[in-house]
């Protein structure tokens, strides 16, 4: 073998030797970011299924008394379980209402041009920008008035006012990489705008609207101020029930770590269901 063959090969060893370090702090950096990930969920797991007194007691990396009694205190008891109930009526509702008013506005965002279009869509997004807090006594007083407080769809019309600007926001950068020449070619064979819409250009954009209805979920079940604002004891959500278990006793931090695992699973849920729409959404759209 010639020198320069023998420099090559070593070059070649080197390189691929480098590369297997690499890959070793790379997965090594991965494994530490997961545990740091999975602590906070592994911790509130392992408080869910203690009691009080193993939990206030000494530190224990697992229950030594282990127990399910605070889940079934949950499932049993209505005053827990319909916190989960009223929750999933009013996200279900609102990314409903969100969904069916973002899609045609974005769709004329996306393919119209008027007068004022851009002021009108950045003063969209700054009802996005607002905190929750602003809007929590207009809507209380609102309301209260008209009969809607404590009632579901007071909680999912609350939240349209943060969820319909970002889902029009999401929308629309997935409807402007759809050529417009789709459209016109349905139009030519005699399709109808419902038709079109529906059979042709939603299902081009489905990622994107798998996108917008996890974020509109996200917001919608994570938001707690107007939630409980909004509400008294017919369609309280789980978030402002786990602000209750604070009495007499001191705090029930055995219930409130179930109610807590329990709230992870619905979102994990759509998180499965939608993983597919969620991963084209982030590799094609504008989030």
């Amino acid at each position: 073998m010639t020198v320069a063959g023998t420099n090559n090969a070593s070059t070649v060893v080197r390189r691929r030797r480098r590369a297997v370090v690499i890959d070793k702090k790379k997965a090594l950096v991965m494994g530490l970011y997961l545990i740091f990930l999975m602590l906070p969920i592994y911790w509130l797991l392992n408080m869910s299924l203690k009691s009080n007194a193993e939990i206030v007691g000494d530190l224990t990396l697992l229950p030594q008394d282990f127990t399910l009694e605070n889940y079934t205190t949950i499932l049993t008891d209505p005053s827990w379980y319909m916190g989960y109930v009223n929750s999933i009526i009013y996200v279900t509702i609102n990314m409903m209402i969100s969904l069916a008013v973002a899609l045609p506005a974005a769709y004329a965002f996306s393919r119209y041009n008027f007068m004022g279009d851009k002021h009108l869509f950045f003063w969209l997004l700054t009802n996005r920008m607002a905190p929750p807090a602003v809007f929590a006594l207009p809507f209380f007083q609102l309301y209260s008035s008209v009969g809607l407080f404590d009632t579901h769809l007071a909680v999912a019309l609350a939240h349209t006012l943060f969820n319909v600007p970002l889902a029009v926001w999401i929308l629309e950068g997935f409807m402007r990489g759809v050529p417009k020449e789709i459209d016109e070619t349905a139009y030519l064979d005699g399709y109808s705008f419902s038709r079109f819409f529906t059979r042709i250009f939603m299902p081009l954009i489905a990622p994107g609207i798998g996108v917008t209805a996890f974020f509109c979920f996200m917001f919608s079940w994570v938001e707690l101020l107007l939630s409980r604002t909004l509400t008294g004891s017919d369609a309280r959500p789980i978030a402002a029930i786990m602000t209750r278990t604070s009495g007499a006793a001191g705090v029930d931090w055995g219930v409130l770590a179930a109610a807590g695992m329990l709230t992870i699973v619905p979102g994990a849920l759509v998180i499965y269901f939608v993983r597919n729409y969620i991963a084209k959404g982030f590799a094609l759209g504008r989030v």
